[in-house]
């Protein structure tokens, strides 16, 4: 997943850039994507590299602040983040692979926002990551064998990348979903459901628990390759939180993996 950061931890490199996530926004007021998911039917997904997340109808933003150079601040962010959306189009997320130019554009941007990090200590802030987000880039890669393994080439079609994090229990929930094109459309999705706990002020660790396929028909076409899919998907490590605010979150992991959300997941 993408990305850096921190107070404590010495200066992480480039590779170890983790997620970004941005959080989906009804006008002014945060709201929680689709309904309300029961944890005892759906488990997490691991995941590997770079994502981004991010809601439907999401908007950027400003917040009100009493000092000019706050509302100069904010509208700098604001711009940043316009420039990493138009710079995310049309590239799947970058699970199949993307330019090297484009990855070093995306890696520019993300590290300019980073470096504006309007939450310094997310551990202690943990309202802004809970509820549900939606991914939009990651620097994970599905390639070659892989892919073509999966039958991500032609027959099987991704979907979007859900996460919702609950910190109550301090659980996560990743949901990959999955169209599969035959006699008819077999949609399903990949859940895979983790713990976390506090780490530092800018990094929790991950225990993977327990996945789940569904319906049986998806299963039985991942079944002799599942190893492979979990090994993409697999959260289980640490994941250090270097930028969130009202409506995104990027992320870098211990896989040299980073990721950018909009309020989901």
């Amino acid at each position: 997943m993408i990305t850096k950061l921190v107070h404590v931890n010495p200066p992480m490199t480039d590779s170890q850039v983790s997620h970004l996530v941005c959080r989906t926004m009804n006008i002014m007021k945060l709201q929680r994507f689709g309904p309300v998911i029961n944890h005892s039917r759906i488990n997490t997904s691991r995941f590997g590299d770079k994502p981004i997340w991010f809601r439907p109808f999401t908007v950027i933003k400003v917040a009100e602040q009493s000092s000019g150079f706050g509302l100069v601040e904010d509208e700098t962010l604001a711009q940043k983040k316009r420039e990493l959306y138009q710079a995310l189009e049309g590239i799947n997320r970058g699970i199949f692979g993307i330019p090297s130019g484009k990855k070093l554009e995306i890696e520019s941007l993300v590290k300019q926002l980073e470096s504006q990090n309007p939450t310094p200590e997310p551990t202690l802030e943990l309202d802004k990551v809970d509820g549900c987000w939606r991914l939009v880039y990651s620097t994970i890669s599905i390639l070659g064998s892989r892919r073509t393994k999966l039958g991500l080439r032609d027959f099987i079609s991704l979907g979007d990348f859900f996460q919702t994090i609950d910190k109550a229990k301090s659980k996560a929930v990743n949901v990959i979903k999955f169209n599969a094109k035959g006699l008819i459309l077999l949609c399903g999705e990949l859940s895979i459901e983790a713990s976390f706990k506090i780490a530092s002020k800018t990094r929790v660790d991950i225990n993977y628990e327990k996945s789940t396929i569904t319906p049986d028909q998806l299963m039985n076409v991942f079944r002799k390759n599942y190893d492979i899919l979990l090994g993409i998907f697999n959260p289980e490590g640490w994941l250090e939180i270097t930028y969130v605010d009202d409506n995104m979150r990027i992320g870098r992991d211990d896989k040299g993996n980073s990721a950018q959300d909009d309020v989901g997941y």
